[in-house]
């Protein structure tokens, strides 16, 4: 069965999102005041979204377009100082990823691009040049660290180059010392302002990953919690008060952020409940397949082992058109002790991942046709984030954002709502220029490459995408610090990088 989901059939309409043509605003210095703030020297805390990473990876382009660096060059014209970030000279060819001792290391490969000769996002085919051994050992103005979650920001050793593969290989490059932790390092730099946006890989590892991981509610220690696991949120409340404490510790004022809604993002919206085409013959084909399955529920039903709702639920019926995809779900009533699987089809309430749309349609077993992943072969549980755990998720991020707003209030901090923010890009975001900007590449239009924000990698946005966050943490520190610092205009920055071949 051929996989019907094109990522992006508009490629022939035009290679290169067009730019829109706006006047330069007066950003002249002297003209803007600063209020209560003090811009001299602004530090930015977070992951990757303060890093600046798009497109699967940081790389030299994008950390010039990271939101704090777009903020700190409209702080200038309100007193703001220097602002530094990591070191990306090294890499030569724009294209992000890591070497360690010459070769490259897994995991960490070179940016998306999208190839227009193929229809589809891939790693740009050069060689990375960034060389993780060669340690930089200093505190910038950007302590954003892809992948950390909020406790991993105090933790010692996060950047320890001996410490891989547990230790952040982005921490490990500008870490202090071996045992210095982000936090230290960030107030190191005694910072007069700052912003601070952690916490949405407490939830986002679980969600990437289909909700394999363990929700650790009720669980504090964070030396039992994995990468795919839900932060517990009274760890998470105690994590980021400690940070916050840090600092203000002496005066600082600042800005935080809350978390969006990471169930909202492309990598969990662009491939549909329902991407599997069948006429009638192949349908009733596959559902004689099914008979037994479906048969076996009915047994259960009859024998009070599972309610008629959910044997409703679990019964696995095609027709001619488009047809959701058969899933293991184990939140289901386990009847294996009868040989009955914990099958079902997905409903518009679950979330196929991005990956997916290169997975469903293919043949577990080329030498078997009947053996169609998501069809003949259940799609297993790291595919798809169910509706129950995509509600584990948004439970986990409403006590979260529950705790930033209270321990922001106590602090007199300002707040940027970005969980707002995204919502508004879902129906189009339309901005002080009069462009409508989308989190969709993938609608069949030649427009939805011009004004997605989002970058390839689905999850962060892209340079025109960082600069609409930037816009909204100046907004917010304007209206609480009595500032006047410009904003920036989204249509000046860049969107994704289209190559013909690759």
């Amino acid at each position: 069965m051929k996989n019907n989901i094109k990522y992006i059939a508009v490629l022939a309409l035009g290679f290169f999102a067009c730019e829109p043509e706006f006047d330069n605003p007066v950003d002249e210095s002297g003209a803007y005041t600063n209020g209560s703030a003090d811009f001299s020297t602004f530090v930015a805390v977070g992951n990757s979204l303060t890093a600046g990473y798009m497109d699967g990876t940081v790389y030299k382009s994008s950390q010039e377009n990271s939101f704090p660096n777009i903020m700190a060059q409209q702080f200038a014209y309100a007193g703001g100082g220097e602002f530094t970030q990591p070191s990306y000279d090294d890499d030569v060819n724009n294209a992000g990823g890591f070497l360690l001792n010459g070769s490259p290391l897994p995991g960490f490969g070179t940016r998306l691009v999208l190839d227009a000769s193929q229809g589809r996002p891939e790693p740009l085919n050069v060689t990375s040049t960034i060389e993780l051994s060669s340690l930089q050992a200093k505190a910038y103005n950007n302590m954003g660290v892809p992948g950390a979650k909020s406790f991993h920001l105090a933790f010692p050793g996060y950047g320890n180059l001996a410490g891989l593969p547990n230790a952040n290989p982005y921490f490990i490059r500008h870490a202090t010392t071996p045992n210095a932790t982000v936090i230290g390092d960030a107030t190191s730099l005694n910072p007069t302002f700052f912003s601070l946006w952690i916490g949405n890989n407490d939830i986002l590892g679980f969600a990437t990953s289909g909700g394999i991981g363990v929700d650790r509610t009720g669980n504090p220690n964070p030396l039992a919690h994995g990468p795919a696991d839900i932060t517990d949120p009274g760890l998470f409340a105690a994590t980021y008060q400690g940070l916050v404490n840090a600092l203000t510790a002496n005066g600082a004022k600042g800005v935080v952020a809350t978390l969006p809604d990471v169930t909202s993002i492309p990598y969990f919206t662009t491939v549909p409940y329902n991407p599997i085409p069948m006429d009638a013959g192949t349908a009733a084909f596959v559902n004689n397949a099914y008979a037994t399955y479906n048969g076996g529920l009915q047994f259960a039903v009859g024998n009070s082992l599972i309610t008629a709702a959910e044997a409703a639920q679990r019964t696995i019926t095609f027709s001619a058109g488009q047809n959701a995809v058969v899933i293991i779900d184990e939140d289901l009533t386990n009847l294996t002790g009868f040989g009955i699987p914990s099958y079902r089809m997905t409903t518009v309430n679950d979330l196929l991942i991005l990956p997916s749309s290169g997975f469903i349609g293919t043949l577990a077993d080329p030498a078997d046709p009947t053996s169609v992943n998501g069809v003949g072969v259940p799609l297993a549980d790291n595919w798809v984030l169910t509706s129950t755990e995509v509600e584990m998720v948004r439970t986990a991020r409403t006590a979260y954002n529950n705790a930033i707003v209270s321990i922001a209030a106590a602090s007199d901090l300002a707040v940027a709502d970005m969980g707002v923010k995204l919502e508004e890009l879902v129906s189009g975001l339309r901005t002080t220029d009069g462009q409508i900007y989308t989190n969709n590449y993938f609608n069949g239009t030649s427009n939805s490459i011009a004004t997605v924000v989002f970058s390839l990698d689905g999850v962060h946005p892209n340079a025109r995408g960082y600069a609409i966050v930037a816009n909204e943490f100046i907004r917010v520190v304007n209206e609480k610090y009595g500032s006047d610092v410009p904003g920036v205009t989204a249509g000046y920055y860049s969107g994704v990088t289209v190559v013909p071949s690759n």
